[in-house]
Protein backbone atom coordinates (compact mmCIF):
# COMPACT_ATOMS: atom_id res chain seq x y z
CA UNK A 1 0.00 0.00 0.00
CA UNK A 2 1.72 3.26 -1.02
CA UNK A 3 1.69 7.07 0.86
CA UNK A 4 -1.11 8.70 -0.44
CA UNK A 5 -0.56 11.64 1.58
CA UNK A 6 1.46 12.87 5.53
CA UNK A 7 -0.42 13.93 7.95
CA UNK A 8 1.28 16.22 10.70
CA UNK A 9 0.38 17.51 13.81
CA UNK A 10 1.21 19.27 17.16
CA UNK A 11 -0.43 19.47 20.35
CA UNK A 12 0.38 23.25 21.55
CA UNK A 13 -2.64 24.79 21.19
CA UNK A 14 -5.16 21.81 21.42
CA UNK A 15 -7.45 20.75 24.08
CA UNK A 16 -7.46 17.59 24.43
CA UNK A 17 -10.77 17.38 22.85
CA UNK A 18 -9.99 19.48 19.59
CA UNK A 19 -6.43 17.14 19.47
CA UNK A 20 -8.56 13.84 19.35
CA UNK A 21 -11.24 15.37 17.22
CA UNK A 22 -9.14 16.89 14.13
CA UNK A 23 -6.91 13.28 14.77
CA UNK A 24 -10.07 11.02 13.96
CA UNK A 25 -11.42 14.25 10.85
CA UNK A 26 -7.70 13.75 9.03
CA UNK A 27 -8.34 9.77 9.23
CA UNK A 28 -4.78 8.61 9.71
CA UNK A 29 -3.95 5.00 9.49
CA UNK A 30 -0.23 4.98 11.35
CA UNK A 31 0.62 7.46 14.63
CA UNK A 32 3.70 7.95 14.48
CA UNK A 33 5.56 9.93 17.53
CA UNK A 34 8.64 11.68 16.48
CA UNK A 35 9.00 12.87 20.06
CA UNK A 36 12.57 12.09 22.08
CA UNK A 37 10.49 11.67 25.70
CA UNK A 38 7.10 11.12 25.20
CA UNK A 39 6.11 13.24 27.57
CA UNK A 40 4.58 16.99 27.45
CA UNK A 41 5.16 19.78 30.33
CA UNK A 42 1.64 21.30 32.09
CA UNK A 43 -1.26 19.58 33.01
CA UNK A 44 -3.48 21.05 30.35
CA UNK A 45 -1.47 18.79 27.85
CA UNK A 46 -1.41 15.29 29.80
CA UNK A 47 -3.40 14.12 26.95
CA UNK A 48 -0.25 13.42 24.94
CA UNK A 49 1.70 11.92 27.18
CA UNK A 50 2.66 8.29 25.88
CA UNK A 51 -0.17 5.71 28.43
CA UNK A 52 -2.64 8.39 28.02
CA UNK A 53 -2.04 9.28 24.21
CA UNK A 54 -1.99 5.44 23.25
CA UNK A 55 -4.99 4.57 25.21
CA UNK A 56 -6.79 7.47 23.40
CA UNK A 57 -5.58 5.94 20.14
CA UNK A 58 -5.99 2.24 21.28
CA UNK A 59 -9.59 3.38 21.63
CA UNK A 60 -10.02 5.09 17.97
CA UNK A 61 -8.89 2.02 16.63
CA UNK A 62 -5.78 4.25 15.12
CA UNK A 63 -2.02 2.26 15.31
CA UNK A 64 0.47 4.30 17.41
CA UNK A 65 4.25 3.84 17.40
CA UNK A 66 7.46 5.44 18.50
CA UNK A 67 9.99 6.12 16.56
CA UNK A 68 12.73 7.26 18.35
CA UNK A 69 15.28 6.90 15.65
CA UNK A 70 13.30 10.31 14.08
CA UNK A 71 13.87 12.07 17.03
CA UNK A 72 16.25 14.93 17.23
CA UNK A 73 19.06 14.04 19.35
CA UNK A 74 19.83 15.76 22.37
CA UNK A 75 22.78 17.80 20.60
CA UNK A 76 20.78 18.70 17.39
CA UNK A 77 18.10 20.24 20.11
CA UNK A 78 20.64 22.12 21.66
CA UNK A 79 21.38 23.99 18.67
CA UNK A 80 17.67 25.12 18.37
CA UNK A 81 17.45 25.92 21.81
CA UNK A 82 20.48 28.26 21.49
CA UNK A 83 18.83 29.81 18.73
CA UNK A 84 15.34 30.19 20.49
CA UNK A 85 17.29 31.52 23.71
CA UNK A 86 19.38 34.13 21.66
CA UNK A 87 16.02 35.10 19.51
CA UNK A 88 14.63 35.42 22.77
CA UNK A 89 11.80 33.18 22.26
CA UNK A 90 10.08 30.49 23.81
CA UNK A 91 10.08 27.11 22.19
CA UNK A 92 6.01 27.38 22.62
CA UNK A 93 6.09 30.81 20.49
CA UNK A 94 8.97 29.59 17.75
CA UNK A 95 7.69 30.24 14.75
CA UNK A 96 10.64 28.83 12.37
CA UNK A 97 13.29 26.24 12.60
CA UNK A 98 17.30 27.60 12.71
CA UNK A 99 18.78 26.51 9.29
CA UNK A 100 22.01 25.15 11.41
CA UNK A 101 19.44 22.96 13.15
CA UNK A 102 17.09 22.52 9.89
CA UNK A 103 20.88 20.90 8.11
CA UNK A 104 21.56 18.94 11.29
CA UNK A 105 18.61 16.97 11.61
CA UNK A 106 18.02 16.35 7.35
CA UNK A 107 21.61 14.23 8.15
CA UNK A 108 20.28 12.72 10.75
CA UNK A 109 17.79 11.54 8.28
CA UNK A 110 20.22 10.37 6.34
CA UNK A 111 21.25 7.22 9.07
CA UNK A 112 20.83 3.93 8.89
CA UNK A 113 18.27 4.10 11.83
CA UNK A 114 16.03 7.06 10.19
CA UNK A 115 16.27 5.33 7.12
CA UNK A 116 15.12 2.21 8.34
CA UNK A 117 12.00 4.39 10.16
CA UNK A 118 11.01 6.49 7.33
CA UNK A 119 10.84 2.99 4.89
CA UNK A 120 8.70 1.31 7.49
CA UNK A 121 6.48 4.37 7.67
CA UNK A 122 6.22 4.12 3.77
CA UNK A 123 5.91 0.61 4.13
CA UNK A 124 3.11 0.40 6.47
CA UNK A 125 1.22 3.82 5.89
CA UNK A 126 -1.49 5.07 3.48
CA UNK A 127 -2.07 8.53 5.39
CA UNK A 128 0.57 8.60 8.18
CA UNK A 129 0.10 11.17 11.12
CA UNK A 130 3.05 12.59 11.92
CA UNK A 131 3.49 13.83 15.86
CA UNK A 132 4.99 16.06 17.85
CA UNK A 133 4.23 18.89 20.15
CA UNK A 134 5.38 22.25 17.97
CA UNK A 135 1.95 23.77 17.26
CA UNK A 136 3.26 25.39 13.68
CA UNK A 137 4.73 22.47 11.68
CA UNK A 138 7.59 25.19 10.03
CA UNK A 139 8.49 25.03 13.79
CA UNK A 140 9.09 21.13 14.27
CA UNK A 141 11.50 18.87 12.75
CA UNK A 142 7.91 16.78 12.21
CA UNK A 143 7.79 19.05 8.80
CA UNK A 144 11.58 17.68 7.88
CA UNK A 145 10.47 14.03 8.29
CA UNK A 146 6.80 14.93 6.00
CA UNK A 147 9.21 16.54 3.20
CA UNK A 148 11.79 13.34 3.71
CA UNK A 149 8.62 10.65 2.99
CA UNK A 150 7.09 13.05 0.51
CA UNK A 151 10.67 13.35 -1.82
CA UNK A 152 10.28 11.65 -5.28
CA UNK A 153 6.70 10.75 -3.92
CA UNK A 154 2.97 12.78 -5.95
CA UNK A 155 1.73 12.78 -2.15
CA UNK A 156 0.36 15.71 -0.68
CA UNK A 157 1.36 16.84 3.43
CA UNK A 158 -1.35 17.99 5.35
CA UNK A 159 -0.34 20.25 8.39
CA UNK A 160 -2.96 19.84 11.35
CA UNK A 161 -3.05 22.83 13.50
CA UNK A 162 -6.00 24.16 16.08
Amino acid sequence: MPLERVLTIGVYGFTAEQFFAAVEAAAPDFFCDLRARRGVRGREYAFANATRLLSELTARDIEYRHFASLAPSREIRGVQHHADTAAGVAKRKRNELDPAFVDRYRRLLRSPEAETALAEIAAQAVAPILFCVERLPQACHRSLVAARLAEGRQISIEDITP
